[in-house]
């Protein structure tokens, strides 16, 4: 029997083999286990993965796919690539994978609990996906991660404590744009090398952990649009490193840390929308590199301080809405890099300082509804790089500057509700780039411009309730604005106005200066002008009548406030259009509740959240719950813009059921489309938290043309046979966010 030979091999020899076996082996696994990765995508729209095929070498023609020398898989981009489906747990066997980047994508589900063996990942960003459910604690287990990105998904419930159980070396962690609640876990503070931090748009509560500045590279803080309360005073004092500061959009109260202005790096502070109160604080010292300060829509008193002169690199300068008193002050124009200034919605008296001419690269310059008096300065025409100019709402004189042709980026001229008389300037119409221009409720006087025909990109144009005369121009660029536009100036005619007599074209009645006898003619036309007079009284009559019903069927109901602060129930005015909706309080009590719950969110936009909200007698109906309203102030004007609403009437425009004001909120009510949106009818998309669950599959071009039939019809309606174009305007400043009031027929 022959004996087989023995191999032997030395311990050197021995380990090359094994390595290479172990390599060979690996690389084949590696190229298996991205093709599963494939195998779990559904759609890919633009084909990125179209070269992920058996065949080729996986670190060369993979796309979005990097290995390192040694042949194994380090990073996976693949961004922005509109791929569905759900996450591979087979990427788990990537034992060398560092970089794991899927933002822009449409992945569902969560995160698989097998991602918690990639101990090499430095980098996790699966931010705006549609992914779902609780944040996995497995996260923290991760030892090696410095970029965790979640934001932009539908993740719910509580941020775990135990995400930050391992987090010495995380730079960055974004949870934004979720639906999370609860408070900020504590642990955060483990993360000592954490340089910062994005939990914005979510639910949050509770208060900022008072030891945050223990993380002493802490650069970036942003929690906005949270509800988080609680006084932040000298909390930042230690956090010397800060170069973002965002507490917008919460409840927080007391002083604003104004100290953090002084700190050598911070660039942007903007703590806009709280309950901050007092005055603002001396600015100590202010960095050299402060571009941002936002402090708008607090309860802010005393004067604007002169110590704001210190910071010197000052871009946006935005106090609106606050208590503020005394002059604005003039020094203000030695920070010659603003751009953007808003001081409106104050008690500020004085004038419109004009040395603010001398700020040459000033864009935004808003002084409404302040008590500011005098003449608008011709020196403000100096800043020619100007797109807004608001000085409504105060008390100005005089006429309007004839050197505002200067301004030739000018884009919004709002000069309403003051006393300027005189003329309006010829030379508005060489403003080409206006879209945006009031000039009622002033004293203006004379014709209104024919060059104002050249304002061929105006969205908005308003001259009512002046003292102008004669015909208006035969220009569409200016009449199709409809009636309401020209209305209380006692002398104008021409369309969109009664055609023009010899006396009202002229803008003065004649005087007879010798009596004349009555002819025959004449008394048969006294008589039938006193018989139409009676007719028009009758006509009038049976119209308040029917107004008067028409009010009786609006329902409105004064919300009290209930024993338990711990009810949700929201406090203020709610009306309603419909009668078909509940109008006792324990009804609204119990669906209250949705208004608030993310839960029954259905989407939302630049202005607001939309949510919706159930009755127990069968009954649904769409909720939007308004950010900010840029031009809404107060609650009577709230009510007189908003509820025009509940008059439209169009079978192609959601109907408006009510709206509701309280001095924290403002919504508006409105029937509930159960079909969902149209961008999802067309592409046949599905988000955690829409309306529709699937797309419309039989959404033919038949069917199409129809929608855009419909879109168009209820456009007309809006900008012609609705004179609703004001309310529309407070609502949007883009013709493209006019889907929120639009529904197709074919959709139904």
């Amino acid at each position: 029997m022959r004996r087989v030979p023995r191999l032997c091999f030395s311990s050197h020899a021995l380990l090359f083999l094994i390595t290479f076996l172990v390599g060979f082996c690996s690389a084949i696994t590696e190229k298996d286990i991205l093709l599963q990765f494939k195998d779990a995508v559904t759609e890919d729209p633009f084909d990125f993965l179209k070269t992920w095929v058996a065949g080729e070498d996986h670190c060369l023609n993979f796309s979005g796919v990097l290995c390192n020398p040694d042949g194994f898989v380090e990073k996976i981009v693949l961004w922005n690539s509109s791929l569905a489906g759900t996450l591979s747990p087979a990427l788990s066997g990537l034992k060398f994978l560092r970089t794991l980047t899927l933002y822009g994508n449409r992945f569902t589900g969560n995160i698989p609990i097998e991602y918690g063996n990639i101990v090499t990942l430095w980098k996790l960003n699966l931010s705006s996906n549609a992914l779902s459910g609780s944040v996995p604690e497995f996260i923290g287990d991760l030892p090696n991660i410095r970029f965790l990105d979640l934001s932009r998904n539908g993740f719910t419930g509580k941020i775990p404590s135990a995400v930050f159980k391992n987090c010495l070396k995380t730079r960055f962690v974004s949870f934004s744009h979720n639906r999370f609640s609860g408070m900020i876990p504590s642990t955060i503070m483990n993360c000592l090398n954490l340089e910062g931090f994005d939990f914005s748009n979510n639910d949050l509560s509770g208060s900022i952990p008072l030891q945050l500045c223990n993380i002493q590279r802490l650069e970036y803080v942003s929690v906005r649009s949270n509800s988080l309360t609680g006084s932040v005073q000298g909390q930042f004092s230690a956090c010397q490193s800060l170069k973002l500061v965002d507490l917008s959009s919460n409840s927080f109260t007391g002083s604003p840390p104004i100290e953090v202005l002084g700190f050598k790096n911070i660039t942007y502070f903007n703590v806009s929308y709280n309950m901050f109160s007092g005055g603002i604080a001396e600015v100590v010292g202010c960095s050299d590199n402060l571009e941002v300060l936002d402090v708008s829509w607090n309860e802010l008193d005393g004067e604007i301080p002169l110590s704001i002169t210190k910071c010197r690199s000052l871009k946006i300068l935005d106090l609106e809405s606050n208590k503020l008193v005394g002059r604005i002050p003039a020094e203000l124009a030695a920070l010659n890099k603003l751009l953007v200034v808003r001081l409106g919605y104050n008690s500020i008296t004085g004038t419109v300082p004009a040395i603010f001419g001398n700020i040459e690269l000033l864009q935004v310059l808003n002084l409404h509804g302040l008590k500011l008096v005098g003449e608008i300065p011709a020196d403000i025409t100096s800043c020619r790089f100007l797109l807004e100019l608001d000085i409504s709402g105060n008390e100005l004189e005089g006429g309007i500057p004839q050197s505002v042709y200067n301004m030739t980026y000018l884009e919004i001229l709002d000069l309403h509700d003051n006393h300027l008389n005189g003329l309006i300037p010829s030379t508005l119409g060489s403003l080409s780039k206006l879209q945006f221009l009031d000039l009622s409720r002033n004293l203006l006087s004379g014709s209104i411009p024919p060059t104002l025909e050249n304002l061929t990109l105006l969205h908005h144009f308003n001259v009512s309730s002046n003292n102008l005369s004669g015909i208006i121009p035969p220009a569409k660029t200016i009449q199709d604005f409809g009636p309401s536009a020209f209305l209380n100036n006692p002398f104008l005619c021409g369309a969109p106005l009664d055609p023009c007599s010899a006396n009202n074209a002229t803008g003065t009645t004649s005087i007879s200066k010798k009596p004349k006898v009555l002819s025959l003619s004449a008394i048969i036309a006294i008589v039938a002008a006193v018989v139409i007079l009676v007719g028009v009284c009758v006509i009038s009559i049976l119209n308040l009548m029917a107004r008067t019903r028409k009010a009786r069927s609006t329902e409105i109901i004064e919300s009290t406030p209930l024993g338990s602060t711990d009810s949700g129930i929201i406090i203020g005015k709610l009306v309603l259009f419909s009668k078909s909706l509940p109008s006792k309080y324990e009804d609204w009590e119990a669906g209250t509740k949705a208004l608030l719950d993310k839960e029954c969110l259905i989407g939302g936009g630049s202005i607001g959240t939309v949510y919706k909200t159930s009755f127990d007698v069968g009954i649904s109906i769409a909720v939007k719950k308004l950010e900010t309203l840029g031009r809404i102030r107060t609650q009577d004007e709230f009510e007189t813009e908003i509820g025009r609403l509940g008059n439209i009437k169009h079978p192609n425009l959601v109907a408006f059921q009510g709206y509701y004001w309280s001095s924290s909120m403002q919504l508006i009510l409105s029937e509930f489309v159960v079909n969902g949106n149209l961008y999802d009818n067309l592409h046949g998309l599905s988000y955690p938290g829409t309306s529709t669950g699937i797309g419309n599959t039989e959404l033919h071009w038949s069917r199409r043309y129809q929608i855009a039939l419909g879109t168009a019809r209820a456009l007309a309606y809006l900008h012609h046979d609705w004179s609703c174009w004001k309310v529309v305007r407070l609502l949007t400043v883009s013709i493209g966010t006019y889907a929120g009031l639009l529904k197709a027929s074919s959709l139904k």
